[in-house]
């Protein structure tokens, strides 16, 4: 059983914020240019869609296995520790791509660790959140997150500014890769009991998830379908020369404060409200695409900020709400569960929009704008049966 108190359960979240600062940091600062690096390695748009829609379907895939691995076996220390090192050894990696083909493995290994980590981890923070609220709890920990998301991307912006090298940015991200690694050991030799919960008895393999639990998982689905990836965002603003490419990574890192802001307020407001603060969410990132893609310099810099603000806020949001829907004793499984489906819409939509990128912008934004709209429906029919 967990030893969590009011007291703990916000120390523990507030350490575990610091891993999460310096792990976004690394790889963050990574995902800011990886969109201009494979266009500079020649990569297309439909290349690029795929290669970020695929890193995202095997990391979210996968973790529908390490969900299960976690809550059968308990080791959820281990996952954590792993999948933290597979991806802060693929963030530095990067440096040593020379073609876009290599780099879309290097882009792949480090959403796997990514996926690795993501279900223990969450499940440990929702232990903690059952003390002092899920929305605080995954709220202040994504924000403490999103201020290291700045920290990477302005990093590697600097050494572009004045190395005009790629592969200099990536080999600076070693040294928050290493912190990382650091701190992670460090929180798990603390709080060695966050990993410590219930013992499952013979009615934790039956199915749980609720009627609101499967509807809010298709809202996710369809919003992860419309959702740009950043790579694609980053690649736009490189081809049609909007932004020169020490900026990129800037407006990267202004999205992640927005996301970071959007976090604790949107997760302060639900424990509130409940989930009814995600239809706020949803209508924020339905107005980001056609700012981003048909827009010049202001419009897509404001696009940007909403992009980070959604990120942020349906980040937070999707893991306090599936630890409100689930029970704790199965969350693992079901943060695994709602991981892979929302992962499989995302590869889909990813390289749908990049495909659609290399036909009409126009016709990219429409697609982004109606997924995104048509999610609030199941949203809205999982929010009733949250209250019955």
């Amino acid at each position: 059983m967990d030893r969590f108190d009011q007291r703990s359960a916000l120390a523990f979240i507030v350490a575990f914020g610091v891993v999460s600062f310096f792990g976004d940091m690394a790889y963050e600062g990574m995902r800011g240019i990886n969109g201009e690096y494979l266009a500079f390695l020649g990569a297309s748009g439909t290349a690029v869609g795929i290669i970020a829609g695929s890193g995202e379907l095997a990391g979210y895939l996968i973790r529908l296995v390490s969900g299960r691995v976690a809550q059968s076996s308990g080791a959820y220390w281990a996952l954590s520790i792993g999948g933290y090192a597979l991806t802060m050894a693929a963030v530095p990696s990067m440096a040593f791509a020379f073609n876009w083909q290599t780099a879309a493995l290097f882009v792949v290994l480090e959403r796997t660790g990514k996926a690795i980590r993501s279900p223990a981890n969450a499940t440990m923070m929702s232990r903690a959140g059952d003390h002092i609220g899920q929305g605080w709890a995954f709220g202040l920990q994504e924000a403490l997150d999103q201020a290291g998301a700045m920290g990477g991307p302005l990093i590697t912006a600097f050494v572009l500014a004045h190395h005009g090298e790629y592969r200099a940015a990536y080999a600076w991200l070693s040294v928050p890769a290493l912190l990382t690694m650091v701190t992670v050991v460090t929180v798990s030799l603390r709080f060695g009991f966050a990993g410590h919960g219930a013992p499952q008895t013979a009615t934790d393999g039956a199915p749980v998830e609720s009627r609101a639990f499967w509807l809010y998982t298709l809202s996710a689905a369809l919003l992860g379908f419309g959702f740009a990836d950043f790579s694609l965002i980053a690649f736009h603003f490189s081809r049609a020369g909007i932004l020169s490419m020490e900026t990129v990574p800037v407006f990267y890192a202004a999205a992640m404060g927005a996301s970071g802001l959007g976090a604790l307020v949107f997760g302060h407001w639900f424990d509130r409200i409940g989930l009814a603060v995600l239809v706020p969410a949803v209508l924020i990132g339905a107005v980001s695409a056609p700012l981003v893609f048909l827009g010049t310099v202001p419009a897509a810099f404001a696009g940007t900020l909403l992009w980070g603000l959604a990120i942020g806020t349906q980040s937070t949001l999707s893991s306090a709400t599936v630890a409100k829907l689930v029970p704790g004793a199965v969350r693992a499984r079901a943060f695994g569960t709602f991981s892979a489906i929302y992962g499989v819409a995302w590869f889909v939509g990813s390289s749908l929009l990049g495909v659609l990128y290399d036909y009409s912008l126009a016709v990219l934004a429409a697609v982004a704008v109606a997924a995104q709209i048509v999610a609030l429906v199941p949203l809205i029919l999982a929010i009733r049966f949250s209250r019955s």
